[in-house]
């Protein structure tokens, strides 16, 4: 899976199946707000959405963002996967 920043609509954006997946963000203090998730109903739920989530927290750990998972998708994958609740930032439980 190829994932792109788009940072012009503050988004990172995949293609699957000809269908575009996205997850809107915003940037406060070396933090990364991750607010909306955009995905056709056929990904719901979906290991493609699961790995598109992945490659975004691999992104934010390369650069040392902490993530606020501010969308329920996304926090909804932080508590199915607590490897990567060390990304998020002091003070923030899911």
């Amino acid at each position: 899976m190829i994932i792109k920043n788009n940072e012009f609509s503050r988004q990172f954006e995949t293609t699957v199946d000809g269908q575009l997946l996205t997850v809107e963000y915003s940037f406060q203090e070396k933090k990364i707000f991750l607010s909306k998730v955009n995905v056709p109903e056929q990904f719901e739920g979906s290991e493609t959405m699961s790995d598109f989530l992945k490659q975004i927290l691999m992104v934010a750990e390369e650069k040392k963002w902490k993530v606020v998972p501010i969308h329920p998708k996304v926090a909804a994958f932080f508590r199915k996967n607590p490897v990567y609740k060390g990304l998020l930032p002091p003070g923030i439980k899911i």
